[in-house]
């Protein structure tokens, strides 16, 4: 098991920039695949990006695509969501996981951290 602390959500206006970041610790932290997951109210939690233990491949939603950026930092334990171009559609609570594989399927992380909110206002 990997503990993991998310940190960086808060309220931006559309069209503005926030980048969330991911603190992991535990001996095999850096081994693991890392995403990003959120699920916005009365919706089901849904993948956003992920990154594999190498930091080499990287799998993002469609509705992100072009616009999120996922990033690694091993010798800090860090995993990185840079988010532009926000609209209010990415309003959620955003998750970061950690589990063996880039897969997009929330059943394949086994780590999850508490959330933090991410507002976009119109």
């Amino acid at each position: 098991q990997v503990q993991l602390v998310e940190s960086g959500g808060g309220l931006v206006q559309a069209g503005g920039s926030l980048r969330l970041s991911c603190a992991a610790s535990g001996r095999t932290a850096s081994y693991y695949a890392m995403a990003w997951f959120r699920q916005a109210p009365g919706k089901e939690r849904e993948f956003v990006a992920t990154i594999s233990g190498s930091g080499r491949d990287t799998y993002y939603a469609d509705s992100v695509k072009g616009r999120f950026t996922i990033s690694r930092e091993d010798a800090k334990n860090m995993v990185d969501l840079q988010m532009n171009s926000l609209e209010p559609e990415d309003t959620a609570v955003y998750y970061c996981a950690a589990g063996p594989t880039t897969y997009r399927l929330a059943n394949n992380y086994h780590s999850w951290g508490q959330g933090t909110q991410v507002t976009v206002s119109s």
